[in-house]
């Protein structure tokens, strides 16, 4: 694959060494400094976009990309409220489409277990939920966007949650939202857990991040899925989970 880089960060540069080092090519990197670059003409040799720029750029980047009539792959968190905006916009320009939270397969597991999970606790009151993550102290997001989806897992299969609150901050008077609590510490690449607890017990899932080798071929897995297909995808369909 020839590749475009939206956001030439620490993930932009994770992706460019692992895409390297399994035969793709890096054509075009786009940062705050080159902006102008992102044009037709430097697109024209692209055969996707991979973009980490950051929540505050992520859906205007995105958008640029469709507009320019490559397919894009979302790494960015933060800018979930634009979503619905971008995937109809992607549908309206035929293109192709995938964002996620964490493209790590590992987390992908994660989300298919914690909904699974989440279903079984449903019957069970007694047990309460709790998510946690762990970043490095330059995450700009909290809680996390894998947090976040983690919790809407919980909340899609559990009758008794209607949403989340920061465990530190917000108070839940009717017990009816799911606790998220974001710790900032170290270099941490992402730690992400979901336990639920009784009186008599304590079930937990937890997923490790080792590095950030697994995010970025997770994101050129999902490139090469959907350079070959149109319309709006997950992470799901790549792994057919």
């Amino acid at each position: 694959m020839r590749i475009a880089l939206l956001g030439y960060g620490r993930m932009g540069r994770e992706v460019e060494q692992v895409a390297a080092s399994t035969g793709h090519e890096v054509v075009l990197k786009i940062d705050r400094d080159n902006l102008a670059d992102f044009c037709p003409e430097a697109v024209s040799g692209c055969d996707v976009a991979i973009e980490f720029t950051g929540p505050e750029t992520a859906a205007e980047t995105v958008l640029r990309a469709l507009n320019l009539g490559i397919p894009v792959v979302s790494g960015s968190t933060g800018w979930m409220e634009r979503y619905d905006e971008v995937a109809s916009y992607c549908i309206e320009k035929n293109g192709s489409f995938i964002h996620s939270s964490n493209f790590s397969i590992g987390v992908n597991i994660l989300f298919r277990l914690n909904a699974e999970l989440a279903r079984i606790m449903s019957n069970l009151p007694e047990y309460k939920a709790i998510v946690e993550e762990i970043h490095h102290i330059y995450k700009l997001d909290a809680p996390s966007g894998t947090a976040i989806t983690l919790a809407g897992g919980i909340t899609g299969h559990h009758h008794e949650y209607e949403g989340w609150i920061m465990s530190e901050e917000d108070t839940d008077a009717k017990g009816k939202m799911i606790r998220v609590k974001s710790v900032r510490e170290g270099a941490v690449p992402g730690n992400h857990s979901v336990t639920w607890t009784s009186a008599n017990d304590m079930i937990s899932i937890r997923h490790e991040a080792f590095n950030r080798k697994g995010f970025a071929a997770g994101a050129l897995l999902a490139a090469s899925y959907i350079i070959t297909r149109k319309g709006v995808f997950t992470m799901g369909d790549v792994l057919n989970l």
